[in-house]
């Protein structure tokens, strides 16, 4: 058992997960009655989406705590990255929806949700949500006050605590590390019994439906993904973005198209920050955070999705209101779910912008639903690698102002 435990670990983990997902799209052609390969993948998700806030709330408290100086501007930096990819990304889904307008039948698509009336109301879910009871917040996951209060308490810690305090916290860091690494080796399992339930479920009848709305979606964010956030990186660090991007799409991004949730991604993430060999004080802060904000893949669907409501229903949208669509998509976008679908529910903030009425903006949502078996597993690698590229260019940035040596 254990030279066969070992040899599956000894292999390269991206080919263990190609291997995979191979046999889940088999199984899922062949057996399509068999559920139960339908649990690999719930516990796998399971598992590192229990982990993940943990993980966040240890390593943020740690780094903190013991964090030297001069990591502040890389702060700022991957701050800035994550806000301007997203912009582009939803300015370029407003060009793009303008060159292939999609008019979609919404009849007897509606469906029951709760969403957003406005932005303030994204708001007022972000602050509140800030201040959550730090309990609560690792119960549900809520990310945004983990990293509140870890924020809060590391800081609180590394000013008045003693070292060997400061050395437990580095011990129970380094232990919560261990426990994602062993739940990662799962991933290849894990994606098989993903990979199995979309394809059993759905078969490929999926792939047709609302082609063209797929398309659209599918096009921008491929753009954005190869060509635009390369280019910002590119530009930053002056030198071929492109073994960086790939490498991040391969390491993170296949791993999140599966998963479908930014915030289960988080360990892999840390793990492959880990291997470009970044500053933990900075990447245990930057990549939970860039799980928050850095929405490419959101701000195109919200905006995308929202075009095609307005241009169903007859509604001529300026193309200034459109370029105010892109800035309202970017802050919608920091405010959604790190979850599979985080970002349809803020469709109708978006749709109430440009004169689209409640009713027809749900039956968006419910049009997102039925793409989303592709679209917000792209949106979600997008997404998810995009934390890893802007959070190593930062760092490399400093890097090579310091006359250090780059390797993607």
């Amino acid at each position: 058992m254990k030279k066969i435990v070992k040899k599956y670990t000894d292999t390269p983990l991206i080919l263990r997960i190609l291997a995979g997902l191979i046999i889940g799209v088999l199984f899922g052609i062949l057996l399509p009655q068999a559920d139960f390969i339908k649990v690999f993948g719930e516990v796998f998700v399971g598992a590192l989406k229990a982990i993940a806030p943990i993980l966040v709330l240890v390593l943020v408290i740690s780094s903190l705590a013991s964090a030297g100086k001069g990591i502040g501007k890389r702060f700022s930096m991957v701050i800035w990255y994550y806000m301007l990819s997203t912009l582009i990304a939803a300015v370029c889904a407003v060009f793009v929806s303008y060159m292939f307008p999609v008019i979609i039948p919404l009849a007897n698509t509606a469906v029951e949700q709760s969403a957003p009336t406005g932005l303030g109301e994204v708001f007022r879910t972000l602050l509140n949500n800030m201040v959550a009871n730090p309990v609560s917040a690792l119960m549900n996951a809520n990310y945004v006050g983990i990293l509140t209060w870890s924020v809060i308490i590391g800081l609180a810690v590394r000013s008045k605590a003693t070292e060997g305090t400061k050395n437990v916290l580095s011990d129970l860091s380094t232990s919560v590390s261990t426990v994602v690494g062993w739940v990662i080796q799962l991933a290849p399992i894990g994606i098989m019994g993903l990979v199995y339930g979309s394809v059993s479920e759905n078969g490929i009848e999926i792939f047709t439906t609302y082609g063209k709305l797929l398309a659209v979606l599918l096009g921008c964010m491929l753009m954005v993904a190869l060509v635009v956030d390369p280019f910002i990186i590119g530009i930053s660090l002056k030198r071929n973005p492109y073994p960086l991007v790939l490498r991040c799409f391969k390491e993170s991004g296949l791993t999140a198209f599966f998963t479908r949730s930014s915030a289960a991604n988080i360990p892999v993430n840390m793990k492959l920050c880990e291997d470009l060999g970044l500053d933990k004080e900075y990447y245990s802060v930057a990549i939970p955070l860039g799980a928050t904000i850095n929405m490419d893949g959101a701000a195109i669907t919200i905006t995308v999705m929202s075009l095609a409501a307005a241009f169903s229903q007859g509604i001529e949208v300026n193309i200034l209101v459109a370029i105010i669509l892109s800035f309202v998509a970017t802050l919608g976008a920091c405010g959604a779910s790190g979850v599979a679908g985080g970002s349809l529910l803020l469709i109708p903030m978006a749709c109430s912008l440009l004169g689209v009425s409640q009713d027809v903006a749900m039956q968006m949502v419910g049009v997102g639903f039925i793409v989303g078996v592709v679209q917000d597993s792209l949106e979600t690698a997008i997404n998810s690698s995009g934390d890893v590229m802007f959070a190593a260019t930062a760092e490399f940035r400093e890097w090579l102002k310091e006359g250090k040596e780059v390797k993607f």
